[in-house]
């Protein structure tokens, strides 16, 4: 991941179901059928791509690791990254993260893998050593007696495994949490441990620490081909270790085919005394202000000639690191010799420590290195091809804050890798050279290619020696098939984009077209992580999402963001619930997009009618209840906290528990849905092994459930069209039933169910699922690793999935077993019903009915400015219909002050640019007025418009009516 977390999914989505009795299915098989699955395409990669692995014999061959997204192939002939686990089934989801890799030098069809993701109490399962004699095509598994870490601290840190390339039937293999060294003599179909290997490893980042507090162990393997001969083992070995206490050797040789093992005299180390930390080549702290005592090896290769080139840093990584050396060991003189292209003992210059080490083997002496984490302006990369005597950088300093690059760089296959920064102010570019860079690696074949990973995407290059001429380096993300995100919320609204996304890090996507990258991530506000997203079932235009905000930034970056277009653009609550530290959390919308209710981690359920301007606590509900929204009535919201179901029937003002009982226990992770078209019908999925797991239903908005018994177990639920014949909609989940652990379909409510999934289309650990309203038989799953991916009914011809452009809302014909029923068609995509009017200086305007039911509508002034606006006032005025009430208002074109008048016979919403204010040029600028009402759709006829601009010196009025 980029941040290098796996997220823990909770989330609780409402669902109504078929009016009526409901029948039990009865526990039984399931029937299968075939589907055809694919990744949803985002193109950038989306997490740590830890490193990638040539293979020195057959060009072309190339493998690439992840932290918790599994390992992939490249496939030369598209330019694109074929993933090689979509196998591992959820039971074992602590194999999609990769420790190490390595791809046979002398018979290029074996690979190997080792495989787990956490070394401490997350997981129960031992790692595995995964081998392949058709290059990843099939595998066999060999269980370890111990636990692997590819996503613990210090994962970037070279290859643990590596085989012998003079005898590939030896392997060996660096194990963690002080298990030593490992070896197997039969192409790693056994182990045995290494007894006289004399360090295990025993750094840690935060000794008691849940995740920091594990021994890093042995981190790196290297072997020298030319002390050798084809068939016997190599004779000289190299391995780092993860040793920096005072004094401690980090780097071991053997030169007897590991019959014996020893430090390399010389080689440099770090002593501490009292405070102070000393390391060989000057470099110096003080452990107040760096807790670290010393430095530790991160990369260790040889080049053609045998020299051993290291990259030290003052941490594990692959975040962290503020102090660096680079050494050269040369075994025909057993010489050491710093190359430091900054040299730690710089204090002044060097910040950073160094992780990325890519040699040339067929130039000796020719290398690149880079900042682990040179996080300001951006990341390092130098180049040398005199062994280190001198060095070019990839970028330098020209007068500040101007630089000088010596590269270009490309993200067309991503254009969202620039994280929203559009306008970029020097010296931080829009586009970074990356961060967390460990990986990194030249061909073998092809001196000018080079490729490295870094925390959100793969680089490439195929002109590196333009470096030495004074050239640029042609830089391009390509990491097309590497889909690593970590999701944790799907939803498939009616109209608009057929999908929208939020994941770890990367925040997520309106995904217009499911086999394109998404031209944009959610970048306003931009938090990185974002944990739910819902939209309003009868106003689907309107999307809400909530995330990680950062109350400490300057600007503070809240935690929840709005849209009333679809997604097409955004903006940002104006401030967190109270007491909100962390956020992330569920969220609801109201059906006719009213009011928002969510539920921030660690802080109190909160719901807001004006869109995150102002929150008003919810009564009686327990803080991290999951919350969810009726899809008819507005004013019903549920939740699930503490074991109970909670009802409130007021817009979120008030909860209180029911009487349903029998479901999961408090703090089990829970989905909660209710189906459109059906008020009061709700859907929970969850549970935990030995308490209450599967899936429950109810009818009667949660005063009682039934438990559907023809489920063992389930984590998500979702919903999609009905199949033909059937007026509900079909039911996804993800579980087992039938005594499979799977991905089902139910065409009927659930009597019965149809696995669509197969042994190769298992995808790990899943977190969420949802049908598509409009395509029958099409589900997207998301994952904690592996991105998202979309499932069709093989041989089914479907329709092309674009976004639409205006559409009307068919609701199932069930009738709702409590409640009246709305009309629940809604205008999808804002309507002009006047012409637009362009005043003389240059501003044009129109009215837009944007929504209109008889529970919400939204009346906007949608504007276009070339020039800058001085000054302005919007009005607009609405006839107080039946029920019409106020019901918030908006803009989206920076500081305006609000205000509404309601006189009895019409509200006015008054629109004020502040003053020393002005709007920047724009197109379909909003004003938008909001109403509430008691289900009579709002008649616009006298409802009137008008805005008043100065701009280019000029000042004109425009008006019209809805």
């Amino acid at each position: 991941m980029l941040l290098g977390m796996s997220f823990a999914l909770m989330a609780i989505t409402l669902i109504p179901m078929l009016s009526g009795p409901f029948h039990v299915a009865k526990a039984a098989q399931a029937a299968t059928q075939a589907y055809t699955w694919k990744n949803v395409v985002t193109g950038g990669g989306g997490g740590f791509v830890v490193d990638t692995i040539f293979n020195q014999k057959q060009k072309d061959l190339i493998y690439a690791r992840t932290d918790i997204g599994g390992a992939y192939r490249w496939n030369a002939s598209t330019s694109t990254w074929t993933q090689l686990l979509n196998w591992v089934s959820p039971d074992q989801w602590n194999m999609t993260g990769v420790e190490s890799l390595a791809t046979d030098p002398v018979d290029p069809k074996r690979l190997y893998i080792a495989e787990g993701t956490y070394t401490n109490s997350w997981t129960s399962m031992n790692g595995v050593i995964l081998r392949s004699t058709d290059q990843g095509n099939t595998f066999q598994q060999t269980a370890m007696p111990f636990k692997m870490g590819g996503n613990m601290p210090g994962r970037g840190m070279s290859e643990r495994l590596a085989i012998d390339p003079n005898n590939d039937a030896i392997l060996y293999f660096g194990a963690r949490s002080g298990n030593g060294l490992w070896k197997s003599t039969d192409y790693g179909a056994t182990w045995s441990k290494v007894s006289n290997f004399p360090d295990t490893g025993p750094f840690v980042e935060k000794a008691g620490d849940a995740y920091q507090g594990d021994p890093l162990g042995i981190v790196w393997v290297t072997f020298d081909p030319a002390t050798g001969t084809s068939g016997s083992p190599t004779k000289t070995i190299y391995v780092g270790v993860g040793d920096n206490s005072s004094g401690a050797k980090n780097i071991y040789r053997s030169t007897d085919g590991g019959a014996t093992w020893a430090a390399i005299p010389g080689e440099p180390t770090c002593s501490v005394s009292g405070t102070t930390v000393t390391c060989t080549g000057g470099a110096t702290w003080d452990t107040g202000s760096n807790v670290t005592t010393g430095y530790l090896p991160h990369q260790g290769k040889l080049d053609s000639t045998g020299t051993l080139y290291v990259t030290y840093s003052d941490w594990d990584g692959p975040y962290n690191g503020g102090h660096g050396d680079v050494w050269k060991f040369t075994p025909s003189t057993s010489t050491w010799t710093k190359i430091s292209p900054i040299p730690g003992s710089d204090s002044s210059n060097d910040y950073f420590g160094y992780g990325g080490l890519a040699v040339d083997m067929q130039h000796s002496g020719t290398l690149v290195v880079a900042s682990v984490n040179s996080w300001w302006p951006d990341a390092l990369l130098f180049r040398s091809t005199d062994g280190g005597a001198t060095w070019k950088r990839i970028w330098d300093w020209a007068s500040y804050p101007s630089r000088t690059l010596h590269y270009t760089i490309d993200v067309s296959n991503a254009l969202w890798l620039n994280f929203g920064n559009t306008a970029p102010v020097d010296p931080v570019p829009a586009v970074k050279l990356g961060w967390m860079i460990e990986g990194m690696n030249i061909d073998p074949f092809n001196s000018d290619r080079m490729m490295y990973g870094t925390g959100a995407t793969l680089y490439a290059t195929n002109n590196l020696t333009a470096w030495d001429t004074g050239g640029q380096v042609a830089i391009k993300s390509t990491a097309l098939g590497i889909e690593e995100e970590a999701v944790t919320g799907l939803i498939s609204p009616p109209t608009n984009a057929h999908l929208y996304s939020t994941v770890g890090d990367v925040s997520g996507w309106r995904h217009d077209d499911l086999t394109k990258s998404p031209t944009a991530m959610y970048s306003i506000p931009y938090a990185g992580t974002y944990s739910a997203i819902d939209y309003a079932e009868l106003n689907p235009n309107f999307l809400v999402r909530v995330g990680y905000g950062d109350p400490s930034a300057s600007p503070v970056v809240t935690s929840t963001a709005f849209s009333f277009d679809g997604g097409s653009s955004w903006f940002a609550g104006n401030k967190d619930i109270s007491g909100v530290s962390t956020s992330g959390g569920s969220v609801a919308a109201a059906a006719d997009a009213s009011r928002v209710v969510w539920s921030p981690k660690n802080a109190q359920i909160s719901y807001s009618t004006d869109n995150g301007n102002s929150w008003t606590a919810s009564a009686n509900i327990p803080q991290n209840a999951v919350v969810a929204s009726d899809r008819v009535n507005p004013k019903k919201f549920y939740g699930y906290g503490q074991g109970k179901f909670w009802l409130s029937t007021d817009g979120g003002a008030t909860f209180n528990a029911t009487s349903a009982t029998g479901l999961p226990q408090a703090n089990d992770p829970v989905v909660v849905k209710a189906m459109p078209g059906h008020e009061g019908d709700i859907w929970i999925a969850g549970g935990s092994t030995g308490n209450a797991y599967g899936i429950w239903h109810s009818t009667d908005n949660g005063s009682t459930f039934t438990k559907l018994s023809s489920v063992t177990s389930a984590d998500s639920i979702g919903f999609g069209m009905a199949a033909s014949g059937q007026n509900y909609m079909a039911l996804y989940a993800l579980g087992v039933i039938g005594g499979v652990h799977g991905i089902f379909r139910s065409d009927d409510a659930g009597n019965s169910w149809t696995q669509i999934n197969d042994s190769q289309h298992q995808f790990g650990s899943t977190c969420c699922v949802t049908g598509d309203p409009r395509v029958y038989g099409r589900v997207y799953v998301g994952t904690n690793g592996l991105g998202i991916f979309y499932g069709d009914i093989t041989g089914v011809s479907q329709p092309t999935v674009t976004p639409t452009a205006s559409a009307t809302r068919t609701t199932p014909t069930a009738t709702p077993t409590t409640g009246a029923t709305p009309t629940m068609t809604a205008t999808a995509t804002p309507t002009p019903t006047t012409t637009p009017v362009t005043g003389s200086n240059g501003v044009t305007a129109t009215g837009v009915v944007a929504s209109s039911s008889g529970w919400y509508s939204e009346e906007d002034v949608k504007f276009n400015n070339t020039s800058a606006i001085t000054a302005m006032t919007i009005t607009i005025t609405v006839q107080k219909t039946t029920g019409v009430t106020y019901n918030g208002m908006y803009t989206t074109a920076g500081n305006i002050s609000l205000s509404h008048v309601d006189n009895g016979t019409t509200i006015t919403y008054t629109f004020t640019l502040a003053s020393n204010q002005s709007v920047a040029p724009g197109t379909n600028q909003i004003a938008a007025a909001q109403l509430g009402g008691t289900g009579t759709t709002h008649a616009t006829t006298g409802d009137l418009w008008s805005i008043t601009t100065t701009s280019s010196g000029k000042t004109n009025t425009v008006s019209g009516h809805f």
